[in-house]
């Protein structure tokens, strides 16, 4: 079996297609339970680089976020369980028509580069299949592509996901009819903690980590997960992707990651992904200046 951090890079499938329309611009699509937020260092490090880049807030979130008010301190553990979200009606593809509108927007500047991290693969995926002329290159930061498998539930389902911090995360148990995944950010409970410490970014002090929880939001859509986002040969296929590895991820574990890159590249075998591994987290590398470093090289600025 080829070791996926030792493939050769291809130089074909790295730089940016008709550079001569312009100077790339980056659109960022954030996780689960995240927001555009997340990505602010990653933005103004490109920023200060002279790029363009932009930001997404997918469906409920950032500014239209839904907090429930039993989240809010003091907080109503009880009505916490039960409490409906507005998120619940949101789903796949509506998230994947709000970045198509966006890159239709921008792609009038010139080439887009489309980057996803965590969740924000599934979405991708689909923007990928609907509109890839207008994508220049994929980027999954740590992030979900399903090829050979229907969704992301069914990849966390796999062998390769049986050690993922995730499915030890202590979630708010709310019915399945509720039709969000919650979690409680705001939770006093050092276990808690520990568990979250563990998922995104053991590498990080506590309060790192507590700056981190602050910025993300209790409630995700569970639809977006169960929906159907494999990556298409026909359409998603045939735009050029990176996959940066994060190997210290222990949300998405490296045999997971590895395992979508070889499944994404059998699917495609004339247009494999370009892999980079970094020694970094699931929330991602500790200097946003790595982040554009990569990001560069994905859209063909870098030799």
């Amino acid at each position: 079996m080829t070791d996926i951090s030792d493939k050769t890079d291809k130089a074909d499938k790295t730089s940016v297609r008709d550079v001569e329309d312009g100077a790339p611009t980056f659109v960022l699509v954030h996780g689960a339970g995240s927001n555009s937020y997340g990505w602010a260092p990653v933005s103004a490090a490109l920023g200060l680089r002279g790029h363009r880049a932009v930001a997404v807030d997918l469906p409920g979130h950032g500014l239209g976020a839904h907090f429930p008010r039993s989240y809010q301190t003091p907080q109503d553990l009880d009505r916490l369980r039960t409490e409906p979200s507005p998120l619940s009606r949101v789903t796949l593809e509506d998230c994947a028509a709000h970045v198509v509108d966006v890159v239709r927007a921008v792609r009038r500047n010139g080439p887009v580069v489309l980057v996803g991290q965590s969740m924000g693969g599934a979405t991708l995926n689909v923007v990928a299949h609907q509109v890839p002329e207008l994508i220049s290159h994929l980027v999954y930061a740590s992030a979900y592509c399903p090829t050979r498998h229907r969704s992301v539930l069914e990849l966390m389902a796999t062998p390769e996901a049986a050690t993922s911090a995730l499915l030890r995360m202590p979630a708010v148990a709310t019915p399945p009819d509720l039709g969000v995944n919650r979690i409680n950010w705001l939770s006093g409970d050092p276990a808690f903690f520990a568990e979250v410490k563990e998922a995104l970014g053991a590498d990080r002090s506590d309060a790192e980590v507590r700056a981190v929880l602050h910025t993300l939001e209790p409630d995700e859509s569970a639809a977006i997960g169960a929906g159907d986002s494999r990556g298409r040969p026909e359409t998603w296929g045939r735009v050029p992707r990176t996959f940066l590895r994060f190997t210290e991820d222990r949300t998405i574990p490296l045999p997971l990651q590895d395992l979508m890159i070889r499944e994404a590249d059998a699917t495609t075998p004339d247009n494999p992904f370009r892999v980079r591994s970094l020694a970094a987290p699931h929330i991602g590398p500790r200097e946003a200046s790595a982040w554009a470093d990569e990001l560069e090289l994905a859209a063909g600025l870098r030799g």
